[in-house]
């Protein structure tokens, strides 16, 4: 068994990167761009999706202020690295939707991708918010599937498109290259905003949306200077 997918010690690690990661988010000088965007949402209330990169996933809660925003949920994979980083967001505010809006996850679907969302809509049209990574959880990466799109249409829901960097950061040897903040540095976040167009295809939003996912992050990285990989 690896031991990252060992109860207890997931439990351990969880706690001790949801406090460094508040540390890291404390101490980081952070720059926004079209944060207006954003402010309208929340002002606004009603259900909204917040979509970012898989590799992401360290910088996400940064953007998403508790205090005034929607009540956010994330959508997180079933896998057992999953349940890792699900653990790790509960504690900082984001508790998890378990399974995959991803349509090229047969597996995930059948363990619970269908259940997902229909709680990913109910949360929606209750008025929250709903975190998730288009290219997750397995990749390929920065490649989008149709779930996002899927539950833009069907909750009409508007999505926030989020970029988010760091520079100095660790980078993971993961199949993503995710990123994990360092302190006292620079960061930056990036919005754009969308919603499902009438009529369109699900595979033609898939490919517009994913390149306007990486143009925020890929702005977000030219603002902190952190080479793109």
């Amino acid at each position: 068994m690896r031991p990252l997918r060992n109860p207890v010690i997931q439990v351990v690690l969880a706690w001790l990167l949801a406090g460094w990661m508040r540390f890291c988010f404390a101490t980081i000088r952070w720059t926004r761009v079209n944060e207006g965007v954003a402010e309208a949402i929340w002002d606004g209330g009603g259900g909204v999706l917040c979509a970012f990169w898989h590799s992401r996933i360290g910088l996400s809660p940064a953007c998403w202020p508790l205090d005034r925003a929607q009540s956010p949920k994330a959508l997180i994979s079933l896998s057992p690295d999953g349940e890792f980083i699900a653990r790790a967001v509960a504690r900082l505010g984001f508790p998890a939707i378990r399974g995959s809006s991803s349509n090229k996850d047969k597996a995930d679907r059948a363990k619970g991708g269908t259940q997902a969302l229909r709680d990913g809509l109910r949360q929606l049209k209750g008025g929250g918010g709903l975190a998730l990574t288009p290219d997750g959880p397995r990749g390929p990466m920065r490649e989008m599937a149709e779930g996002l799109p899927l539950l833009a249409k069907l909750s009409k829901a508007p999505v926030l498109f989020i970029g988010l960097s760091c520079k100095p950061a660790i980078r993971l040897r993961s199949w993503d290259r995710a990123l994990l903040p360092l302190p006292f540095g620079r960061g930056a976040i990036v919005w754009d905003i969308d919603r499902f167009p009438e009529g369109a295809e699900l595979a033609e939003v898939a490919r517009d949306w994913a390149a306007r996912l990486t143009a925020v992050e890929a702005a977000a990285d030219a603002l902190v200077g952190l080479e793109r990989v």
